[in-house]
């Protein structure tokens, strides 16, 4: 009965999984100016190209840089990697660290052209 329950739940939207990569929700936020913004790819990656104003912090180093990024823990953060796997356990260290507002944009690729002049 309780495995019905979470599958009724789910399927109408209730109990999302963090780390659901959610890029609409990360555009919206990104326009608010107190939002930060995290690529937390390598810094190959990263030198290939990033999205302006990101701020690069790999995944396991996180807990040791956000509070000086992010003090506030209802502080809007926005993360994004190659694929969004990464952004995903980004999110969810970070939503383990008590940030509220943290959104997974998923892919730079797909993220890039939303920044682009055209």
């Amino acid at each position: 009965m309780r495995a019905l329950t979470l599958l009724l739940l789910g399927a109408l939207g209730f109990g999302a999984n963090a780390g659901e990569i959610d890029q609409a929700a990360a555009l919206k936020l990104l326009q608010q100016p107190a939002t930060v913004l995290i690529d937390v790819r390598t810094a190959d990656e990263f030198a290939e190209g990033a999205l302006p104003g990101a701020v690069r912090i790999e995944t396991p180093d996180l807990a040791r840089h956000i509070g000086a990024l992010a003090p506030a823990k209802d502080t809007p953060i926005v993360v994004y990697c190659r694929s969004g796997r990464r952004s995903s356990a980004a999110q969810d260290v970070l939503e383990g660290l008590g940030y509220s507002r943290v959104v997974n944009a998923g892919a730079y690729e797909t993220l890039a052209p939303a920044f682009s002049p055209d």
